[in-house]
């Protein structure tokens, strides 16, 4: 039987040349790896929907959902997700920590200093290598 592929968002926050990004609590599954923030789309989700829900949920701020960027196909222990990349712009709300341990603004060329969960490398490779438009 073939694995159903969870399909997955993250956000490509983009503020003053630096990037988001939110390392996971101890306590869940990639425990205390970094990730581009977002979550699982639910069904009949857009993914640009899903994310906008995602990020009010995890930090409680409005954003606007931008640029697709691409996707990778990772598969884990637990199953296969197809990770979907956009740019996303902060609107309103102060980043709360609701879901996550650490967030940081870092620049492209700080990326390779973080453990990543391995879904988000490819997009933390492009960036670094200047491949992906932000």
């Amino acid at each position: 039987m073939e694995n159903k592929i969870i399909k997955v968002t993250a956000a490509i926050f983009v503020n003053d040349g630096m990037l988001l990004i939110a390392k996971r609590k101890p306590t869940a599954r990639l425990s205390n790896m970094w990730e581009f923030p977002g979550g699982k789309i639910e069904p009949n989700e857009t993914p640009e929907a899903c994310l906008k829900r995602e990020l009010k949920e995890e930090f409680d701020v409005d954003v606007t959902v931008g640029e697709y960027l691409g996707s990778n196909v990772h598969k884990y222990d637990f199953g296969t997700i197809e990770l979907m990349a956009f740019k996303a712009f902060w609107k309103q709300g102060d980043f709360k920590l609701l879901d996550h341990a650490e967030i940081r603004w870092v620049f492209t060329h700080e990326l390779d200093q973080f453990e990543f969960a391995p879904a988000d490398t490819a997009f933390v490779a492009q960036l670094i290598a200047g491949k992906m438009e932000i």
